[in-house]
């Protein structure tokens, strides 16, 4: 299977790499070809890869056309406000894809790229990463009821994907998550948002409320001093936290009436406390609670490592061979599409009201 990556841009060199990798591994893919317009990024993608990197898109497609290039896939890691056009074309030439998160800029466009793909029969997957995180994978078997969400993702600023806001750019992998965990529509959404590094939102916070009752809160920074990827969430007499960056699961559950009460006050505090706690298995160990207490167990689920980039595309080309419908579908990436938009309105709607138009045209 040949595949080609548009876009050598910073997530873009990833699939290069991973694509490579794979093809170096014999299982059945080579890295073919790439387009990118940036000519310093091409000539090292095309001298480290030795592969033919095309400036356009136009260029890569003439070359499919003319039978000097064979392609059967490829990733589209190009700017969000290009992806209806870059991949729209490449589905019209008859290629699956793998399409970066957003899948698209609006609804309008995602919603085109699906008639596109179901039109000529193509695979169209969104590249929601974390779904293939191993913490994620080892969880999601075992849900029961998850009524209640943190999710924190903060980052220290970089200036890539500054064509999108935080909500687009961080907050997104997490929309996708807990759609798929909670299974239900959404009923309501409150959210604030502010520019702090760059004209669009830098910080948000968001609460989401479900039809179902369960109840979601998620904070993104792109503007913060550490590095934090956490999601826990709570089910009738179970706590579960998930870090996507150690690929760790830590699973509480409740079996008597005692329940939390037979913890110590301080750890106690930490569960209450809402916010992300990497030493909580630690101090959990040192209270004794290194398998069961009374009324309590305390479990690590089973994770298997791995880079979550290869086994989205391992699952991508596995989709490719087999033509059956991707473990992330493009309908899927469509409604965390919509939740984020959603949130978007929200943060418009609540500047509005606290007055903050003019923070906003300062930061731009």
């Amino acid at each position: 299977m040949r595949v080609a990556v548009a876009g050598a841009g910073a997530f873009g060199k990833n699939h290069l790499r991973v694509y490579r990798e794979l093809e170096t591994a014999g299982l059945g893919v080579a890295l073919a070809a790439a387009v990118e317009p940036d000519a310093a990024r091409a000539a090292e993608a095309e001298a480290k890869y030795a592969i033919p990197v095309f400036a356009t898109l136009d260029e890569l497609l003439a070359a499919q056309r003319n039978a000097s290039l064979k392609l059967d896939a490829a990733t589209v890691a190009v700017p969000t406000v290009r992806h209806r056009e870059v991949a729209s074309a490449l589905l019209e030439a008859g290629l699956d894809l793998l399409v970066e998160k957003p899948l698209a800029a609006s609804l309008a466009e995602a919603d085109e790229l699906i008639f596109l793909a179901a039109r000529h029969n193509r695979i169209l997957q969104p590249g929601h990463l974390e779904r293939f995180n191993p913490a994620v994978l080892a969880v999601q078997p075992q849900l029961r009821r998850p009524m209640f969400f943190e999710s924190h993702r903060l980052s220290v600023f970089t200036p890539r994907s500054l064509d999108v806001d935080v909500v687009l750019d961080l907050m997104i992998h997490d929309l996708d998550i807990v759609l798929v965990f909670a299974a239900s529509e959404v009923r309501e959404v409150r959210a604030v948002g502010l520019p702090i590094l760059s004209p669009k939102v830098d910080i948000a916070n968001v609460r989401v409320e479900f039809e179902s009752g369960c109840v979601a809160n998620f904070t993104a920074s792109r503007a913060s001093t550490e590095r934090v990827r956490k999601l826990r969430f709570f089910e009738p007499r179970q706590y579960v936290s998930i870090d996507y960056a150690r690929q760790d699961v830590l699973a509480i559950s409740v079996n008597g009436a005692c329940g939390a009460a037979s913890l110590p006050p301080e750890i106690q505090a930490a569960l209450a406390s809402g916010k992300a706690d990497p030493m909580l298995p630690a101090k959990l160990a040192q209270a004794g609670v290194s398998g069961s207490a009374p009324g309590l167990t305390f479990a690590k689920p089973p994770v298997t490592p791995g880079e979550p980039l290869r086994l989205e595309i391992l699952s991508f080309l596995d989709s490719v061979r087999t033509r059956r419908r991707p473990r992330v579908t493009a309908e899927q990436g469509r409604g965390a599409l919509a939740l984020a938009l959603e949130i978007q309105a929200a943060m418009a709607a609540h500047a509005c009201r606290a007055g903050l138009q003019d923070f906003f045209e300062r930061g731009a």
